[in-house]
């Protein structure tokens, strides 16, 4: 199939959708760490993505929290409402871990006394720099209206995710998560964009606190499609024949 493709980021690439207001998504098997300084394959990535995102985004659907997601097509396309991106990382954290451990010279697992949210200002070319609410409002990169609903959403998403991978053995540690701005008529809401994986989640196994997630690719721990597989087979999404590939569709201009 030939598509106009519309972007091109890390881990996806976006297509033009089938009818007005929709666009494809593929799920690539690429693999970035540290702003892309680090790069790699992670084979079958990008079908595991995809099935575990379909999966998370339906279910966070089904407690009423809006998404973009409307289907998955196939093994490393789904097909989601076109966004206006919020341009900020938000980022959830449950426990220190990665570079909040660091910053603040804290021990990796210490359980934070309450989630903590953090922004990022998504810009590859200034390394997705930290940003406070006064940013947000002064660069005109949110209303207050929308990061009002930005962080009511990511409390409930938290609590929800928190619950659902308990019940399979795991601990979110910590998580990064994007909004759009989705347009009906006059009438614009906030809704939960992107993809929800191990590329985008910190997931430790709850009992021998094992990695679970892309960490096993940044700090060259080995296993990583293993560990994709594990998360996919707990939430009962692994695919039967395995992590097979499919080509993505030709791109037209």
């Amino acid at each position: 199939m030939r598509r106009r493709r519309l972007y091109e980021g890390k881990a996806k690439i976006l297509y033009e959708g089938p009818e007005p207001g929709t666009i494809v998504q593929y799920f690539k098997d690429d693999a970035t760490a540290f702003n892309a300084q680090k790069k790699g394959t992670i084979t079958g990535k990008g079908v595991l993505n995809n099935r575990i995102s379909e999966y998370l985004m339906t279910r966070l659907a089904e407690i009423g929290v809006p998404t973009h997601f409307i289907r998955r097509l196939n093994m490393r396309e789904q097909l989601v409402r076109e966004v206006e991106i919020v341009p900020l990382e938000i980022i959830v954290r449950n426990l220190a871990a990665g570079s909040f451990a660091q910053r603040f010279k804290v021990e990796e697992g210490t359980a934070l006394p309450r989630p903590i949210i953090e922004y990022c200002y998504k810009n590859d070319e200034l390394g997705d720099p930290l940003v406070a609410e006064e940013h947000i409002a002064a660069f005109g990169w949110a209303t207050a209206q929308d990061l009002d609903d930005i962080i009511q959403l990511t409390m409930r998403i938290n609590d929800f995710l928190s619950g659902l991978f308990i019940g399979i053995g795991l601990k979110l540690v910590d998580f990064k998560i994007e909004f759009g701005r989705l347009w009906d008529n006059d009438e614009m809401r906030i809704v939960l964009a992107d993809e929800i994986s191990p590329d985008s989640c910190r997931l430790w196994d709850l009992k021998t606190n094992e990695k679970m997630d892309k960490d096993r690719f940044r700090r060259d721990l080995g296993g990583v499609e293993e560990a994709y597989q594990e998360v996919a087979r707990r939430l009962g999404v692994l695919p039967e024949a395995g992590p097979s590939d499919a080509p993505a569709p030709q791109t037209i201009q």
